[in-house]
């Protein structure tokens, strides 16, 4: 039998349509399954995933039947789609890819990841699904979903600019672009972004709701289990969607919600390693405002070539005095790691395992080992090494 997911992963965007139209026709050919549930939409150039965890916990909490899709994966691709917590099966994926192999073999991966997500909603009659955007918000395959509720607007910052733009104006336009006439639009954005997200939602006539507009919604009871000053702003938004939409029971769960990989810390041969998919400039500024100067001892960094890499690896300079650069994965295009490693410093292991294990001798007992630059790093990492059976320890007081 044809490997299932060596067929999915292989349907890359290149060269197929972009935007909801195609997204939209395969929900068609599948019976519409999106208009048997109501969903939230998380759109935003970093956090989405933290929020959508945090949303997800706060709804089951409050006796919600909840679906969540998201991306990427860390490990298996399983953990994209998930019913009341419990991953789907890996049958249930083998299923969809045997009639995508004959009904829609032109669909892109992501289209066909949220077509399988919104089978699957359907099917198990869930009553609300979180549904994270991949790329953008107008633009992206989320935006044909039927029966949304809300829309979730973390933040905007310079990514996928080659899709979306080379000016945060032309990035928050895009993203703004997901709201829809009556429908709440909640965001944490702020500065030039929010004067955009006003602007659009005006058009869109679409009710705004900000820590601005609605401080009260926005205000956190306490700080949320995840770490870092940009969690405090995820956490807000989540607690105010689900206060808006009347799950305000579900709040201490919400926040005392885990997510992977987003400092994710780990006790490993008596080291401290904190994994984080950071994996933009924005995303590697907050993380190293979260660390502090200096105060890890190491610094291992992988990131996909599409990225900007050398800015990314720039914002987090402060962090650590010696740095390790790595591949996030074996397969190409890679990243020019001597490129890297002559502007920036640093000693190139192009092996993500091996790579590990060097920097993981250069960090003192006792010390501290910071994993960044690519969610698809701490996955190669977590599938691959003996991190993943390392005990996870308790986030600072």
């Amino acid at each position: 039998m044809p490997d299932p997911y060596a067929w999915l992963f292989a349907q890359t965007r290149q060269g197929r349509e972009r935007g909801p139209a195609p997204a939209r026709a395969l929900l068609d050919s599948l019976g519409r399954p999106d208009a048997r549930f109501a969903s939230l939409r998380v759109v935003g150039t970093n956090g989405k995933g933290s929020v959508c965890a945090m949303l997800e916990a706060g709804l089951m909490a409050a006796c919600v039947r909840v679906g969540r899709f998201t991306s990427p994966h860390l490990t298996h691709f399983e953990e994209r789609i998930r019913v009341n917590g419990a991953e789907i099966s890996p049958v249930r994926t083998a299923e969809f890819v045997a009639w995508a192999r004959q009904h829609a073999p032109d669909v892109a991966f992501f289209d066909l990841s949220l077509g399988l997500a919104a089978q699957v909603f359907a099917e198990e009659a869930v009553d609300l699904a979180v549904m994270e955007a991949g790329v953008g918000g107008a633009s992206d395959a989320t935006q044909a979903l039927s029966g949304v509720r809300a829309v979730l607007l973390t933040n905007v910052a310079l990514d996928h600019t080659a899709t979306l733009g080379d000016t945060v104006e032309q990035i928050a336009r895009d993203k703004a672009g997901a709201a829809r006439p009556g429908v709440p639009f909640l965001t944490t954005a702020e500065g030039e972004a929010l004067e955009v997200v006003r602007a659009v939602c005006a058009e869109n006539g679409a009710p705004l709701y900000s820590p601005q507009t609605h401080p009260e919604l926005f205000e956190l009871p306490h700080p949320p289990r995840l770490e870092g000053q940009h969690q405090l702003h995820n956490a807000r938004l989540a607690v105010a969607a689900l206060r808006l939409l009347g799950y305000a029971a579900g709040l201490p769960a919400a926040l005392n919600a885990s997510w992977p990989a987003r400092m994710q810390r780990l006790s490993f041969e008596g080291r401290t390693v904190i994994l984080d998919g950071a994996h933009n400039p924005a995303a590697a500024a907050a993380l190293a405002r979260a660390i502090g100067v200096g105060r890890a001892d190491v610094l291992l960094f992988g990131s996909l070539p599409r990225k900007d890499s050398a800015a990314t690896l720039g914002a987090l300079l402060e962090v650590a005095p010696v740095r390790v650069l790595t591949h996030p994965a074996g397969e190409p295009p890679l990243a020019d790691l001597d490129g890297l490693a002559a502007r920036f410093g640093g000693l190139t292991e192009p092996v993500a395992a091996s790579a590990f294990a060097r920097a993981l001798a250069l960090t003192p007992v006792g010390g501290l080992l910071l994993v960044a630059g690519s969610l698809h790093l701490a996955g190669t990492l977590l599938a691959e090494t003996r991190l993943s059976a390392a005990g996870e320890t308790q986030p600072p007081a």
